[in-house]
């Protein structure tokens, strides 16, 4: 029997936004859903003094398999 997880590796995509709306939050996560990505969490970057954010970014995670060296 063989294990198969060991052929498995963690891989990341982060996807920034420059414009932060929720049409543009909806694609983004929709595209890496889309992709095979599942979806890890959303940070903003806000300037001090300004409520909205000026970007942000997104992070998604999958399992793949490992490069063989």
């Amino acid at each position: 029997m063989t294990d198969t997880t060991s052929d498995l590796a963690l891989s990341y995509r982060v996807t920034e936004l420059t414009e932060v709306s929720d049409q543009s939050i909806e694609e983004a996560l929709n595209k890496g859903v889309r992709d095979g990505y599942r979806f890890e969490s959303i940070h903003f970057v806000v300037q001090q003094g300004n409520r909205r954010p000026t970007m942000s970014f997104i992070f998604f995670t999958r399992m793949q398999e490992r490069e063989k060296e």
